[in-house]
């Protein structure tokens, strides 16, 4: 139901005002980025790093951990993500773009580096997304997006199902392919209260960009945030997808609680 660019702006709208304090104590915590960023290789200061859906920069600030603020680009489609952000005494120096991850406002070859982190979940066509993060990278460049693997339990698989989009490890694998990657590598990644052996919980997904444009074709995007009517069937989705969402913070704090004891 979130997985939409409308309904995404507005869950980001709400969400935004408590974003840091709530959901990345349970949900993204800072082990789980050191994680992604190693997958990222970000082992050269001077590269040239994009950080798409960037959100309020926590995953930004891990990455000008590694890299000069002055060569990182945030893009998110939010603007109330990004006001938050540029609260951040270590953004200071990074540039801050309102912008859509399946269109990137970039020429091809524009970057050594892509990272995304919690942002394909509400992506309306994943496989462009990624498409779109090879075709800004230059040769050699590595992507690496970070996102939910669909949960194994069925009364948590439904809830996740009417939320957002919880891809397969395997879908993950298939989108970077198809999109040109090479060498594509899979890191599980998980916050210190998750015990479910059967699958992942997240995935930070990577792979190394190749010579030339992706051969993928792909038709025009299937959604646009600026686009007119549909407000009823807007609503209703963000409705009942922000209430499946909400389902899943006491289950989290349950079971943190739990892990804690």
């Amino acid at each position: 139901m979130i997985q939409h660019k409308r309904e995404a702006y507005w869950f980001y709208r709400f969400l935004s005002l408590g974003y840091d304090e709530w959901v990345n104590p349970l949900f993204w915590t800072p082990p789980m980025r050191e994680q992604a960023l190693a997958a990222a290789r970000l082992d050269r200061r001077d590269l040239e790093t994009l950080d798409a859906g960037a959100g309020t920069g926590f995953t930004t600030e891990g990455i000008v951990e590694r890299i000069d603020p002055q060569r990182v680009t945030m893009l998110d489609q939010s603007p109330h993500q990004l006001a938050r952000a540029a609260r951040r005494t270590a953004l200071a120096g990074v540039r801050r773009l309102l912008g859509d991850a399946e269109a990137l406002p970039f020429p091809d070859d524009s970057f050594d580096r892509y990272v995304s982190a919690g942002s394909i979940e509400y992506w309306p066509d994943p496989q462009r997304g990624i498409t779109e993060a090879y075709r800004v990278l230059r040769e050699g460049g590595v992507g690496v997006v970070m996102g939910p693997v669909r949960p194994a339990g069925r009364i948590v698989r439904a809830l996740a199902d009417v939320w957002m989009l919880f891809p397969s490890v395997s879908e993950y694998r298939e989108w970077f392919e198809r999109a040109g990657f090479e060498d594509v590598q899979i890191v599980p990644v998980a916050p210190d209260w998750y015990r479910d052996t059967r699958v992942p919980y997240a995935v930070a997904v990577s792979g190394v960009a190749g010579a030339g444009p992706s051969s993928l074709a792909l038709p025009p995007p299937a959604e646009r945030l600026d686009a007119k009517g549909g407000q009823l069937r807007s609503a209703l989705r963000f409705a009942v997808g922000s209430l499946a969402g909400l389902a899943f913070v006491p289950i989290a704090l349950v079971m943190k609680l739990r892990e804690r004891r």
